[in-house]
């Protein structure tokens, strides 16, 4: 089947990495492993992040003309019409200004993958978007959930005969399983590279630079950290931190993680490629999460062989089975987390069961076979 993609926060093709642009990439890797056709119907950013009124109004302008063109395309025979339209994530800041228009117009089904909708912008800088968020839901043949935590504001928008579908969120687990088998060369390589004490336990996270959630989620982590070495039941335990990723808020992020300054390493922003063997020779992946929705990141993790300590925020506990793969605390207890981290750095044995475990669990009910098939029987359903 023909089916047109688009994702309105962040394209598959944009340059800045995120999880959003990756998740994007996934789910059209997904289906085109089901043995579809995919065609990537726009690059449209739909995404406003300061409620400008005048800034979202040119993007719904550019949302219709696009639109139009598609149309105007599959009507002349220049690109062939679609059979089934499935936007990724959208919501009052990205809603989509083209899939509705453009399902109705050619009466194919709408699907949506990560939709949420928050009532309380009613009125408010975004409520334009809002109001499109809520029609797109309407419209849809389908909402497929990969945070459930969104599926109580969004399912009263559902038409009748739609609704609100599960699929856990995945990755191609083969790159990361073939490099946790080689974890002893790519611990040597990264530790040459990165001028990393190899003898000691290596804590990860992999994350954007911005203000925001990601910066907070930062300043948790450092103030986690600064208190991990009293906690332990060896003072002063040997540790390093690799920081993976980039970005604005860099200088920002350099101060929150100031107080293990000596102990963290930073590695920069990698490409895709690079990252399996970077997870793979680490040894526990940490990150508090602010207001994450659910972390591919501990998707990434947890398939290269490692346990995560992790705030319950959001989407997280369906992503890291706790207690088996991990510890999970609460959102922001910086006092919790940095117990959970000194705990596991205790007791190697405890940490490598863990390990074991969260990477047979992501391989079982995280790939993207699974992914694929999944994704066959519920496009079927609305075909």
């Amino acid at each position: 089947m023909l089916i047109a993609f688009y994702a309105p926060m962040k394209s598959p093709e944009h340059s800045v990495p995120s999880g959003d642009r990756r998740m994007a990439q996934l789910l059209m890797q997904a289906m085109d492993h089901g043995g579809h056709q995919i065609h990537l119907a726009s690059q449209h950013r739909a995404y406003d992040g300061t409620g400008d009124a005048e800034s979202q109004a040119a993007i719904k302008q550019e949302g219709d003309r696009q639109a139009m063109g598609l149309l105007d395309a599959y009507a002349a025979g220049k690109i062939e019409a679609p059979k089934l339209w499935f936007s990724y994530h959208l919501y009052h800041k990205a809603p989509d200004w083209i899939g509705p228009r453009v399902s109705e117009a050619l009466n194919i089904p709408y699907v949506i993958a990560e939709a949420s909708y928050a009532a309380k912008q009613s009125g408010g800088p975004w409520d334009q978007g809002l109001r499109a968020s809520e029609r797109a839901i309407g419209m849809a043949s389908m909402v497929i959930s990969l945070n459930p935590t969104d599926d109580g504001c969004v399912a009263p928008f559902l038409r009748p005969g739609a609704r609100i579908a599960q699929l856990s969120p995945f990755i191609d687990t083969q790159p990361y399983a073939s490099a946790a088998r080689e974890r002893t060369v790519y611990r040597a390589m990264t530790a040459g590279q990165y001028n990393i004490d190899p003898s000691v336990p290596w804590l990860m996270c992999v994350a954007m630079m911005r203000p925001g959630d990601k910066l907070q989620s930062y300043e948790c982590l450092g103030q986690s950290l600064a208190k991990v070495g009293a906690l332990a039941k060896i003072q002063d335990r040997p540790w390093n931190l690799l920081v993976v990723g980039d970005g604005p808020a860099r200088d920002q992020v350099k101060d929150a993680l100031s107080p293990v300054a000596d102990r963290v390493h930073w590695i920069g922003a990698q490409d895709i490629e690079s990252l399996p063997g970077i997870y793979a020779a680490c040894d526990l992946y940490v990150w508090p999460a602010i207001n994450e929705a659910f972390g591919m990141a501990f998707v990434e993790a947890q398939a290269a062989g490692l346990a995560v300590v992790a705030g319950n925020v959001g989407g997280v506990s369906g992503v890291v089975n706790a207690p088996e793969c991990g510890t999970l605390v609460e959102p922001g207890n910086t006092d919790q987390m940095a117990q959970a981290i000194a705990d596991l750095l205790d007791d190697t044995g405890k940490l490598q069961t863990m390990s074991d475990r969260a990477q047979q669990h992501t391989w079982q009910h995280h790939g993207l076979n699974g992914a694929a098939q999944s994704l066959n029987h519920l496009l079927a359903e609305v075909t």
